[in-house]
C-alpha cells in the first residue's frame, strides 16, 4: 500500500488558519493608520486644554479684581484673558461685567451678589448659621450710626446679662413692617456690655421667603426661629434673643401698640427649662412709633407667602421711601434674669407650669413697658 502522509491528508479538509500574531507588514500597515487618529485626538485635547486654562485664568482675573474694587463700581481695566481673547477661548462672549446693563437686568447677577450661591462663593468664616463677620463688619458703621444718632438708644440693665454663657434674652416683638429691634438689640448689647457680647437673634419664618432677605439677615447674625436652632445656640453657649409675639407682635396696629400679644405656647420656657438657661425679661419701647401701622391686608399676600401687607402714613404712597423708619428715641430695659433649676429638665413636659411661667415672663415685659412709657416725655426725645 502507499504511504500516506497523515498531514497532508488533514490538510484536505482544514480551512488554513492564519497567523495568531500580526506580521511586521500588518504591524506597519495599522500603525500607518493609527497615526493620523493619534494625532488628530492629541491636538483637540491640547486645545481642549488651552481653552480651559484660559476660561479659568479670566475667572482668577474677575474674581481679583472684584476683590480690589471695594467702591461697588466696576474695574474700568481688566487683565487679558486667554491669550488677549477677552473671555477666555476664541468665538467665546466675554464674562459678565458685575455692572454691565445686561447683569443687572438678569436674575443671575441678584442671585451672584446677594443669593445663597454668592454667599458660598465669596464667604470665608461662616459659621453653621450662615452668619458672615465680615460681611456684617462693613455695614457696622451703619448700625452704629443708627444706635448712637439716629434712634439714640438708651440701654439700662445691661448687668443682667452675664459675661460669659448661655443666656435668653425675651423681648416684646416691635419695629413695624419692617421690625428692626432685632439688630439693634444686638448692636446696643455688642456697644455697651463690658465683654461686647454677641448677641443672635430668631427671627421669623416669612422674612426668608422676601427676596434676598433670608440671606442678608443670617449673615447679620440671624437665625431662622425654631427649636432645633436654639437649642444649637444656647448648646454653643450663646448670648440669644427671641421675640414669642412673632408676626402678632410686628403686626400690631398704631391703637395697639405697645399691648403685647399671645407668648405663644411657651416654647421658650421649655428651652429654658431643658437646657438650664437663665432668662432675662426685655422691653423695647420707641421701636413701634418707627413706622405706624394703620391697616393691614392679609387675604391676597399669603399667596405671595408673607403674612400682611402694612398701610402706613408714608407706605405705599411713597413707596419704598416710605418704610424708612421715623428718628424716634428708643429705650431698651433689661430685668433680672430669672432661673428654672429647681425645675428640673422634666418639668418640660409640664403643661400648666410651662404655661404659668410663661404668663410670668409676659406679665414682667409689660410692667417694663408700662413703668418706661410712665417716666417717657416725648416719642422724640424720651
Amino acid at each position: 500500500m502507499p504511504s500516506i502522509d497523515v498531514e497532508e491528508e488533514e490538510a484536505r479538509y482544514l480551512a488554513p488558519i492564519g497567523p495568531t500574531e500580526p506580521s511586521e507588514a500588518r504591524k506597519a500597515q495599522s500603525s500607518a493608520a493609527q497615526a493620523p487618529a493619534m494625532s488628530e485626538t492629541a491636538e483637540e485635547l491640547e486645545r481642549q486644554i488651552r481653552e480651559l486654562e484660559a476660561r479659568l485664568k479670566g475667572m482668577l482675573s474677575a474674581a481679583g479684581d472684584r476683590a480690589v474694587d471695594t467702591g461697588g463700581g466696576p474695574s474700568t481695566e481688566r487683565s487679558p484673558r486667554g491669550g488677549g481673547a477677552p473671555g477666555g477661548a476664541a468665538g467665546e462672549p466675554p464674562l459678565s461685567e458685575p455692572g454691565a446693563a445686561r447683569d443687572v437686568l438678569s436674575t443671575d447677577f441678584y442671585l451672584r451678589q446677594w443669593g445663597r450661591a454668592g454667599m458660598r462663593s465669596r464667604l470665608e468664616e461662616v459659621d453653621e448659621f450662615g452668619f458672615d463677620p465680615k460681611y456684617e463688619a462693613r455695614y457696622r458703621p451703619l448700625f452704629d450710626f443708627l444706635h448712637k444718632h439716629y434712634f439714640r438708644i438708651d440701654l439700662e440693665g445691661i448687668e443682667h446679662i452675664p459675661g460669659e454663657g448661655r443666656c435668653l434674652v425675651v423681648s416684646n416683638h416691635s419695629g413695624g413692617p419692617i421690625p428692626y429691634d432685632g439688630l439693634m438689640l444686638r448692636t446696643a448689647v455688642r456697644r455697651e456690655h463690658p465683654e461686647q457680647r454677641e448677641l443672635r437673634w430668631l427671627a421669623e419664618d416669612f422674612v426668608y421667603y422676601l427676596p434676598f432677605a433670608g440671606t442678608i439677615m443670617n449673615r447679620l447674625g440671624a437665625v431662622r426661629a425654631c427649636p432645633e436652632n436654639a437649642e444649637r445656640l444656647l448648646a454653643g453657649e450663646r448670648l440669644v434673643a427671641v421675640f414669642p409675639e412673632g408676626v402678632q407682635g410686628i403686626g400690631k396696629l398704631y391703637k395697639d401698640r405697645y399691648r403685647l400679644q399671645r407668648f405663644g405656647r411657651g416654647g421658650f420656657i421649655r428651652l429654658c427649662l431643658r437646657t438650664r438657661t437663665p432668662l432675662v425679661p426685655c422691653a423695647i419701647v420707641g421701636a413701634e412709633e418707627t413706622n405706624p401701622l394703620l391697616y393691614r391686608i392679609e387675604h391676597v399676600t399669603r399667596v405671595l407667602g408673607i403674612p400682611y401687607l402694612p398701610v402706613t402714613a408714608t407706605f405705599p404712597a411713597l413707596g419704598p421711601l416710605g418704610l424708612v423708619p421715623a428718628p424716634t428715641k428708643w429705650k431698651i430695659r433689661l430685668a433680672e434674669p430669672m432661673h428654672f433649676d429647681a425645675y428640673g429638665p422634666e418639668a418640660a413636659d409640664d403643661q400648666i407650669l410651662v404655661r404659668r411661667l410663661a404668663e410670668r415672663v409676659r406679665a414682667t415685659i409689660q410692667g417694663l413697658i408700662d413703668d418706661t412709657l410712665a417716666t417717657r416725655k416725648s416719642i422724640w426725645f424720651g
